[in-house]
């Protein structure tokens, strides 16, 4: 592994233009994280009361941890790069949770709408933010009443001084694709987009000044999209993704990074940053053999065999009864071979690869280069 991160900071980088926005300077007191499975650290699996099983966490951890992953998430390795402690789960009540540095509201499965019946995850991103108001005035009540929690909990000024963190918009797309055409998906972005500026509103009205935004990765890369939808060769690119899935995910990043521009520019005492992960994740793919990696799209932890090892009908670590043979999915033998772990979720091995692309700070808008300094703490 040490071979490959040497590799990952020597990579020559397309540089993102400059903005007037001011940059972010890696020097927060805490964290408030907002999103999906991209970095739910046991939200939904607290939340839910779920399972998840062995594989998962294998490597990291040594046990399944709440992520869906075989060890760390891009949101672990930048807590690490600000030196700051993995973040718990907003519901995980068990095992003494410290709340000082942070809080993680993400949930696996969360969309930027609201969720429906159907929904895997109730927590969208309105929830979310709704989660966060109860902790922070619960927190102010706490502190208000002696020191005694202090070391448990956020001091009052961190709520202007944290981080706010943002990867959510993929269950958005990649779940109307189930049920919608690719021109009634590409129209509804609008709409998703004015219910992600709603959220960050209601946040910044309650104190929030520092925002840093993921954009959402190439979604026709993952393993369980090809399977569904990418039977048919001419609907592939030459790399194997579903295009019109990869397509779809383009046009949301042009429309979230005009948003995030937007806000640059009305919320002028704030630090506004938006990262490109589609990049970073689309570079990875298609040139994962230059990274070290064997693996772009088939799925390390699942079932079925080459060329995807994937089946919608069991997932990892489970063991079902399918065509009247009982299955267990058991993991590959080296996870950081594969970019994909689970045929949804990216393994540790890629999550470092796209965590160190982004600390680069050369694929945010404003670009924050110039605060590389941090990048000596590191502890991959």
């Amino acid at each position: 592994m040490a071979t490959k991160f040497i590799a990952f900071l020597s990579l020559l980088i397309l540089p993102i233009l400059p903005s007037e926005a001011k940059s972010v300077d890696f020097n927060y007191p805490a964290v408030f994280n907002f999103g999906d499975s991209n970095s739910d650290t046991g939200e939904l699996v607290a939340g839910l009361g779920i399972l998840l099983d062995p594989p998962n966490g294998q490597i990291y951890f040594k046990s399944p941890s709440g992520r869906f992953c075989d060890g760390r998430l891009i949101v672990d390795f930048l807590m690490d790069a600000m030196d700051l402690p993995f973040l718990n789960a907003y519901l995980e009540s068990v095992g003494l949770p410290n709340f000082r540095k942070g809080c993680n509201f993400a949930a696996a499965g969360s969309k930027i709408l609201p969720a429906t019946a159907g929904s895997v995850s109730p927590f969208s991103l309105g929830i979310q933010v709704n989660q966060f108001f109860r902790f922070k005035a619960r927190v102010l009540e706490l502190l208000a009443k002696g020191k005694k929690l202090d070391k448990y909990l956020p001091a009052e000024d961190y709520f202007e001084k944290g981080l706010y963190m943002f990867d959510i918009g993929q269950n958005d797309l990649a779940g109307a694709f189930y049920s919608q055409t690719f021109d009634q998906i590409v129209a509804s972005i609008p709409n998703i987009l004015v219910e992600f500026e709603a959220g960050i509103k209601r946040l910044y009205d309650q104190g929030a000044r520092n925002f840093w935004i993921h954009n959402t990765g190439p979604l026709g890369c993952l393993t369980q999209n090809v399977a569904k939808f990418g039977t048919d060769p001419s609907k592939l690119d030459e790399f194997g993704c579903v295009s019109g899935h990869n397509q779809a995910a383009k046009l949301f990043n042009l429309q979230l990074h005009a948003l995030c521009k937007k806000l640059q520019g009305q919320y002028v005492d704030s630090n506004v940053t938006y990262v490109d992960i589609y990049t970073i994740k689309s570079n990875l793919i298609s040139n994962y053999s230059r990274y070290g990696f064997e693996q772009p799209i088939m799925a390390c932890c699942g079932y079925g065999g080459p060329p995807l090892n994937y089946d919608s009908r069991i997932g990892c670590g489970q063991t079902k009864v399918l065509n009247g043979t009982t299955v267990s999915v058991k993991a590959c033998n080296d996870g950081t071979e594969y970019v994909n772990w689970d045929g949804i979720h990216y393994t540790e091995a890629a999550n470092q690869y796209i965590s160190s692309q982004i600390l680069t700070g050369k694929y945010s808008d404003p670009p924050f280069s110039d605060k590389m300094p941090f990048l000596l703490n590191l502890k991959f």
